[in-house]
């Protein structure tokens, strides 16, 4: 099988980036993001889902940390649509229901090429670490339209820990991802639509 990765670098005025995946990989992430939990929870990403994540990053953190942030979710959403490709073989869908101590979120993804964000994730502390909490969903938002895949994030028990509830989110992603982007055995070689096309 043809190796799926994705290779993205993403330079603007305020923000340069580098992102490798590799859907096949052994979870491994390497990089700094300059934003701390970030970093935390980019390499959780990949360790769940099985996938190789570099990221190379230089942002204008001295202004905040919303460019770095968007634009790392831009990147990945492109970097993870190159990789798929054509998407022949794929399962097209996944989802996890995810357990972090005593939060309770289910995650659903549609790798079926368009774009759908839904999160009833509500912080209720502006920052956990070094990042601003008010940019989890726009990550997440900023991802789904690059990777043109629709995304749902469903909190079952909101919990009581800021760190949970997203770390949660990251976890249940890389999950749902993980089965999404399986090759179906059954269906190899085809497109998994009725239209031909993903």
């Amino acid at each position: 099988m043809k190796e799926r990765t994705g290779q993205i670098q993403r330079k603007t005025g305020e923000t340069e980036i580098q992102i490798d995946l590799t859907i096949d990989g052994k979870g491994r992430f390497q990089g700094k993001t300059g934003v701390g939990f970030l970093d935390h929870m980019l390499a959780l990403l990949a360790r769940h889902s099985g996938f190789d994540l570099a990221v190379k990053t230089q942002g204008d953190l001295e202004v905040d940390d919303h460019h770095t942030i968007e634009d790392i979710g831009i990147a990945l959403g492109q970097a993870l649509s190159k990789a798929l490709a054509d998407k022949r073989g794929i399962e097209r869908y996944g989802f996890a229901i995810l357990p972090m101590d005593e939060v309770l979120v289910a995650v659903a993804v549609d790798l079926g090429g368009r774009f759908a964000f839904e999160s009833n994730y509500q912080p209720v502390r502006d920052r956990v670490g070094d990042l601003s909490t008010e940019m989890v969903n726009h990550l997440f938002r900023s991802f789904s339209v690059e990777a043109k895949i629709n995304l749902h994030f469903h909190f079952l028990n909101h919990g009581r820990n800021e760190h949970h509830r997203i770390e949660a989110m990251f976890k249940g992603l890389a999950r749902a991802i993980r089965t999404a982007a399986r090759i179906d055995p059954e269906s190899a070689g085809e497109i998994p639509s009725t239209k031909g096309i993903l």
